[in-house]
């Protein structure tokens, strides 16, 4: 039985190295991009609602596609989060999912 990587012709993989090569080059530099932006107005507050913007798209499926614990966690995380600092929230969401878990099952 031959491993799958030693079935990876050099084409494949220079293909998949600048594709990654590609992306990682995107991402970055926005990066760079950002610091330089001179944003006034409503156009800095867009872009600073980016990153909770992107953070919500990512957990709400999660919240309501996972079961009952996840959901009722990610609700009392969410209600700690307008009140607590972020180390505070982050140990409310621990501890929540896994008492939610415990109760839930």
């Amino acid at each position: 039985m031959t491993a799958a990587w030693a079935s990876l012709n050099g084409m494949t993989l220079l293909a998949i190295l600048a594709m990654a090569s590609i992306s990682y080059g995107l991402r970055i530099s926005g990066v760079f991009l950002a610091g330089r932006l001179n944003l006034k107005g409503r156009m800095r507050a867009a872009f600073d609602a980016i990153p909770p913007a992107v953070l919500t798209a990512v957990v709400a499926p999660t919240l309501f596609a996972t079961g009952p614990a996840e959901t009722v966690a990610g609700a009392l995380t969410i209600l700690a989060a307008t009140r607590l600092p972020l180390i505070g929230t982050i140990a409310v969401g621990v501890v929540s999912v896994v008492l939610a878990r415990a109760v839930f099952g």
